[in-house]
């Protein structure tokens, strides 16, 4: 059986979601599968064109430490969170989407970007995905 990480991605928040990524893109690499469960202020990332538009976790600055940061990632080659995913869904990594939190907020299915998305479910999806997991994170 291929070991396992699987990251709650609970957070919007640009760095936030920068580490959920940039950790399943890592599993992905040494050969684990990875799976990502975007729930509450995370799912809103999954929306069309929302994956870089939380706030910085800290010191934003009413965004200006949002635009010092991705320019200094930008200076250091960082890849964006767009290329991010895309490489995660390349290299197997699984997406499910929280439908409670669909639910609780208003969002419908044609709001976020599918593509993305392996799996919709709820508490129940992510303890089936988590239980034999070697690695389990909450970001």
């Amino acid at each position: 059986m291929t070991e396992k990480a699987v990251i709650v991605a609970h957070s919007g928040d640009l760095d936030k979601i920068y580490s959920a990524l940039i950790l399943g893109n890592g599993a992905l690499a040494m050969g684990m599968d990875a799976s990502i469960f975007f729930t509450f202020w995370g799912l809103q990332c999954l929306k069309k064109n929302g994956l870089d538009k939380g706030p910085l976790s800290r010191m934003n600055f009413l965004g200006l430490g949002k635009w010092m940061v991705k320019s200094r990632m930008k200076k250091a080659n960082v890849v964006s969170l767009e290329k991010l995913m895309e490489d995660y869904k390349e290299l197997g990594g699984k997406i499910i989407a929280c439908e409670m939190t669909m639910e609780i907020m208003g969002i419908k299915p044609e709001e976020l970007n599918r593509e993305w998305i392996d799996e919709y479910g709820a508490v129940g999806t992510y303890i089936m995905e988590a239980k034999d997991a070697k690695i389990t994170l909450f970001i």
